[in-house]
Order: C-alpha cells, then sequence, then structure tokens
C-alpha cells in the first residue's frame, strides 16, 4: 500500500521548487495530497498541484466539509512534510494556531512531521525564528536546517530551501521505520568520502569512495533528532538536507576537521576513506620525457582515528571508526575487525569487506560492528540507510551502557 503524504506549502518564492519534491515523492511510489496555504497559492496554482499529485487541492477547512479535511488529513497522513516552511508558518506551528488548512493538519498529524525552512538569511538567523525552531524540535518535529546559497534577488545566505532530492531523502528515510528520536540533542560528526593527496597540480592519488555510506549515516542521524556535521572528502554524492558541511580534499585538511569538531562533538564517525600514503608534491605538472616510468616516493599520513582516540580527555566523545578490508570471509573478517578495534582504540568499529566491488559506489552494504565491550552485531546485506541504522543502534547501546 502506497505511504500517505501530506505535502504542506508555505507562501515564499521557493514554493516553485515544491512541485520537484511533489514529482520525487510519487516517483517513490508515494500518494501525495498537497495542502498549500493561501499565499502559497499566489506562487504555484491549484491546477498544478492536482496534475502533479492526482488529487484535488483542499485550500481551506470549508471545501469538502462533509469530509472533515482538517482533522481527517492529518490523523491518516503517515507523514505530514512541509516544504517550505516560512518564518510565518514557523511562527503560528508554535503557537499551535489553527487559522488555515494546513496548520489544522498539522495539529492532528499522527505520524512524523518533517519541515524545511526557506526564508531570508535575517529571517533565519532571527532570534524569534531560532526560538520556535528550537521549540518544535523538542516537540519531536524534524525541523531541516535551510542550505547556504543564493536567495531572491543578489542576496546570498543561509536560509535557501534545500535541494528537492535531498528533502526527498530525509522523507523517505522517515517513512522507512518508526520514527525515533533516540539521537535528539546529540551533536555528531561525521567523515565521508575519500581523501585526494596531490602528486602535482594536476594529478593525485585518491580511492574508490564514494561517500553514500557516510551521507547515510549523517542523514539517519538527522532524522533520528541529532544535530550533524558532514566533513566531506571527494563524494559521488550530495551532502543530506540539514547538515552542516565542511569540505576538505587531503587526509591531513580532514584530520584537521576532524580535530576542531572533537572538542564539542558526543559522537565521532570516521567513515572516510583516507589515504594512508601522500606522494612528494611537484611545484609543476609531470611531464613525460620518454622514460618508461616515474618513480613516486610516498610517505604515511596522519593516522586521523588513532589520532582522535589518543587526543580525547575522557569518554566522550563516542567515536566509531570503519575498516575497509577484503577479507574473503566472515571470519577473517571479525580476525581484522578485532585486531584495527584494539590497535586503534576507538569505542566501535564497523568492518566491511570491499572485495568483488561489493561495496564501493553500490547502494547496498554488509557490515560487522564490533563494540570494545564485546558486542559483536551482524548487519547482513541491506540499503546503506538500513546499515546506518544499524551503525546507529549500535552506537545508541554503547552510550547508554556507559552513561
Amino acid at each position: 500500500m502506497p505511504r500517505r503524504v501530506v505535502l504542506g506549502v508555505a507562501g515564499g518564492i521557493a514554493a516553485y521548487k515544491a512541485c520537484e519534491v511533489l514529482r520525487g515523492l510519487t516517483e517513490a511510489g508515494c500518494d501525495v495530497t498537497v495542502v498549500p496555504t493561501k499565499a502559497a497559492l499566489q506562487f504555484v496554482g491549484a491546477a498544478t498541484w492536482e496534475a502533479l499529485s492526482g488529487h484535488p487541492v483542499a485550500t481551506d477547512i470549508w471545501t469538502h466539509a462533509h469530509d472533515v479535511p482538517h482533522v481527517r488529513l492529518g490523523q491518516q497522513a503517515d507523514l505530514v512534510l512541509v516544504a517550505p516552511a516560512t518564518a510565518d508558518l514557523l511562527a503560528r506551528s508554535t503557537q499551535g494556531l489553527a487559522d488555515d488548512l494546513l496548520t489544522n493538519v498539522l495539529l492532528t498529524a499522527h505520524g512524523p512531521v518533517l519541515m524545511a525552512p526557506a526564508m531570508h538569511t535575517e529571517m533565519w538567523q532571527h532570534p524569534a525564528t531560532q526560538r520556535n525552531v528550537a521549540l518544535l524540535r523538542e516537540r519531536g518535529i524534524r525541523v531541516l536546517d535551510p542550505a547556504s546559497g543564493r536567495l531572491t534577488g543578489a542576496d546570498s545566505g543561509p536560509g535557501r530551501l534545500p535541494d528537492p532530492p535531498a528533502i526527498v531523502a530525509a522523507a523517505l528515510d522517515l517513512l522507512r521505520r518508526p520514527p525515533t528520536t533516540d539521537m535528539a540533542g546529540w551533536r555528531v560528526t561525521v567523515s565521508a568520502g575519500g581523501t585526494r593527496e596531490a602528486w602535482d597540480p594536476v594529478r593525485f592519488l585518491g580511492n574508490r569512495s564514494s561517500g553514500i555510506q557516510g551521507v547515510e549515516l549523517a542523514r539517519t542521524a538527522i532524522s533520528r533528532g541529532a544535530q550533524v556535521t558532514l566533513v566531506a572528502a571527494a563524494m559521488d554524492v550530495e551532502p543530506p538536507a540539514g547538515a552542516a558541511v565542511v569540505r576538505v580534499e587531503s587526509a591531513r585538511e580532514l584530520h584537521e576537521a576532524m580535530t576542531a569538531q572533537a572538542s564539542s562533538a558526543d559522537v565521532l564517525v570516521m567513515a572516510a576513506a583516507v589515504a594512508d600514503f601522500r606522494p612528494e608534491t611537484a611545484d609543476s605538472k609531470v611531464k613525460k620525457q620518454g622514460v618508461d616510468g616515474v618513480d613516486l616516493h610516498l610517505e604515511q599520513t596522519v593516522d586521523v582515528l588513532a589520532d582522535l582516540v589518543r587526543r580525547r580527555s575522557g569518554p566522550a566523545p563516542v567515536i566509531v571508526g570503519f575498516a575497509a578490508e577484503t577479507a574473503g570471509s566472515a571470519g577473517t573478517l571479525e580476525e581484522l575487525g578485532r585486531a584495527k578495534l584494539a590497535r586503534k582504540g576507538c569505542d566501535l568499529l564497523v568492518a566491511n569487506d570491499v572485495g568483488d566491488d561489493a561495496v564501493f559506489g553500490q547502494p547496498t552494504n554488509e557490515a560487522l560492528i564490533l563494540d570494545v565491550s564485546g558486542e559483536v552485531t551482524h548487519l547482513p546485506r541491506a540499503a546503506k540507510a538500513e546499515i546506518a541504522d544499524g551503525v546507529w543502534d549500535a552506537v545508541v547501546r554503547h552510550r547508554a551502557r556507559h552513561s
């Protein structure tokens, strides 16, 4: 049975992007009913919403009043998504107002509620808006942080609606499993992607990490209530909506970024594939000069995971490492994982076998989670979002044991 989604659209210029959100949800198999505010209809007309959703659009509580839409829509929805959510709508939601159909739906929602704000930078950063967002999050409503970028006119800054595919991915994450806020208030930093070590101004040594697993870890942490920073090396995918992003390239830059995050994080996850070696860097492009080959001198890069553990002065942050191995068997993978867990000194280690193109760039993964307490969790092959939830489940258990 298709999952039922109410897509609320508030009256901002970003309302036109909600058409892409609607299309993404319907292509994912969702049954979507659009509830625009009166102001939203000034930007996108009802005919557009009806054509894209296949459902009539109710614009007020009096339309089809015999069906009691202001109650029924919220009660029956598996998810209520508001994109864009304006400063005005956020404020009305915190007060529990019910002065239009959308706010009535928000008050009667039985399932999770996700809001994707979009507004001018000054409006987003205003203390009133920030208090409203904090209050909504305390009530269990997922409020994504907006993206930074071009706004109306020539202005640029935080307040831009996250990209529609990222909003759709966040919504599908909430529909995929029962809603939980077991990570509410956590400050989480996740590294993702692969580092690139410069050889000369045009070449580098790198690896095959796509960043998918790290992005799914960040996305699922956000959907579970955490405040997430993504330290992003080279990735084939976009960061998730709602994450603060720190861009890095080399192992040295990643080490600096993770070290800076460590003092304020509750959990650090080293999912990035960090180059173990880097070449001496030439100042100009190395040319072919009739020789058969080129000798490269490689030096070891900093061991980021081990150094984060070494610098830690207490039980926080919880540090999660990753081990990409070519083990060949489950027994060998566990043996290699246990050795690395002891060597690095982290709290949990996620080991996976990357041989036979089974992980890098693939939508699925299989993992073994080793806890320093001795707990071992096998995650069978599944979508990387489900693997990410399995990792967070293990982290939640670890923190509960050591709280």
